[in-house]
């Protein structure tokens, strides 16, 4: 017989019909609501980097559209891994979601050991954006091509530094790559997180770094930032007169983060769908659309579903798993 399971957000209600095996004694079943107390979302990382953003900017409206509140748990620490262990192992009730990112994949492969399984352990939601790296440098740099920055580090070798959000980052392995395709002699040198990487290379700690706009654009619009190419396979929206490195010939160092929600492994579908139901609304209106192009993130392609997210992070595992096997990139 057919059960229905009532979801209540926002004073407004709708039926998810699930097929069911009948009640012992013909008993109805208890209707399962949800939520019907606070909901954790747990950011792998501190406050101001892109994961952070994109959380305060959904959390608020999930509330808003629950009538409960969506509490932002930051667990910064083990590239990602200290957050996304506490979400892969939290109870399978959705009472505690994560918002991952590109580490989710990079990890699957950079650690031999992982206390969880990238693909086993986690339920996709719904995926919340994407932004391409880009190729950023000092404004004291006199490159103005990546033609001339690849002239400069040949005729400096050994001299040119390169700022990594943490070894075994997106741009990490982004300059690894790049290195090596270009048979230049640069300096990795990572720091802890995107904002500190973002630092050194404003104060002039390094003269390069490949970067997430989301991390960079403010400055990038101050001009204490100069882009100089797109790491991902096409040109950015915001950015049309910034070239990509295919454009230029320089093959192999694409590269775009995403972001997205997911939940334990295990989490009845009826909350999942409902999680993913709400996160495409919002995201895909003209308000918050606006907030995420005005932020650098790309909102398109986070109108799918639940399965469509699930299958986007294993062929996102796969792809991160060859890119970090090519570099040679290694943990911290």
């Amino acid at each position: 017989m057919k059960s229905r399971i009532r979801f209540s957000a926002a004073g407004s209600a709708w039926t998810v019909l699930l097929l069911m095996p009948p009640a012992l004694g013909g008993a109805a079943q208890p209707e399962m609501r949800y939520p019907e107390r606070p909901v954790r979302m747990v950011v792998s990382y501190a406050a101001g980097g892109g994961s952070d953003m994109l959380a305060r900017l959904i959390a608020p409206r999930l509330a808003q559209d629950s009538g409960q509140s969506f509490i932002i748990d930051n667990r910064p620490g083990g590239n990602s891994t200290i957050g996304t262990q506490l979400t892969a192992k939290a109870p399978k009730d959705g009472y505690t979601i994560g918002v991952i990112d590109t580490a989710l994949a990079i990890n699957a492969q950079l650690y031999e050991k992982l206390p969880y399984d990238a693909l086993k352990d986690f339920s996709g939601v719904a995926l919340l954006a994407t932004s391409p790296l880009v190729l950023v440098v000092h404004p004291a740099v006199p490159a103005r091509s990546v033609k001339e920055l690849i002239a400069l580090a040949k005729s400096k070798p050994g001299q040119i530094a390169f700022a990594a959000a943490g070894s075994g980052t997106a741009t990490s392995i982004a300059s690894y790559l790049f290195k090596r395709v270009t048979d230049i002699d640069i300096i990795h040198v990572p720091y802890k997180g995107g904002a500190p990487s973002a630092t050194a290379l404003l104060g002039g700690e390094v003269q390069a770094s490949f970067a997430t706009l989301p991390i960079m654009f403010n400055h990038v619009k101050a001009g204490k930032a100069r882009v100089l190419a797109v790491a991902g396979p096409r040109r950015f929206s915001m950015l049309p007169d910034v070239p990509t490195l295919d454009e230029l010939g320089i093959q192999g160092v694409q590269g775009s983060g995403f972001w997205g929600v997911v939940a334990p492994a295990g989490t009845p579908q009826p909350i999942i769908q409902q999680l993913n139901a709400m996160i495409v609304r919002y995201n895909n209106t003209p308000e918050v659309k606006s907030q995420l192009v005005s932020m650098y993130f790309d909102p398109g392609g986070n109108t799918g579903s639940a399965k469509d997210f699930d299958m986007f992070l294993k062929q996102q595992i796969a792809r991160w798993s060859k890119a970090v096997r090519e570099s040679g990139a290694k943990p911290d």
